[in-house]
């Protein structure tokens, strides 16, 4: 088993804040690994069915835990593609990635935040479902056995000196 108590996975449904946040904290010199549906999306042009877009996500996911070092927030980790690729049905590989390859223990979520939600090209969700997302991944984390710290709806300077008081 792979235990990296200094990388961080940061979740939650879409235009919850998690992309700002990790930009934010990159921009304090922090290490961040991008979301990988949204890399994915971007690079495919053409939108992969939920399970090959989890497929994907799972690969990507599993490569970035692998080439990190040092501490790294994770907008998202490959819990996120275990969870789509869980509500399919079995998958004993990213049942195995999610059992081996353990981020820090506590996960950082960032709940729905109406205030702040929009949609764009990659993000085609409704408020609904990014709602269902988030508690998808809340239950997906919790399941996996992580500890869930729900992120505070403020400004991004306020999010990203919470994260750090915590990855310490």
């Amino acid at each position: 088993m792979l235990h990296q108590p200094n990388f961080f996975a940061v979740t939650g449904g879409p235009g919850a804040g998690k992309t700002t946040l990790l930009r934010h904290l990159q921009g304090l010199g922090e290490i961040v690994v991008e979301e990988s549906a949204r890399a994915i999306l971007q690079a495919h042009g053409v939108r992969p069915d939920q399970a090959r877009l989890a497929e994907l996500m799972l690969e990507r996911d599993l490569a970035a835990y692998r080439a990190a070092r040092g501490r790294t927030f994770f907008d998202r980790s490959l819990v996120d593609a275990w969870a789509m690729l869980r509500a399919r049905g079995p998958c004993p590989a990213a049942d195995e990635a999610v059992r081996t390859c353990r981020y820090h223990r506590l996960a950082f979520i960032a709940p729905p935040w109406r205030e702040i939600y929009v949609q764009d090209a990659q993000r085609i969700q409704t408020w609904a479902e990014a709602v269902e997302t988030y508690e998808r991944c809340a239950e997906a984390y919790q399941a996996a056995g992580y500890e869930l710290v729900e992120l505070p709806r403020v400004s991004v300077e306020d999010r990203a000196e919470f994260v750090l008081d915590r990855a310490r």
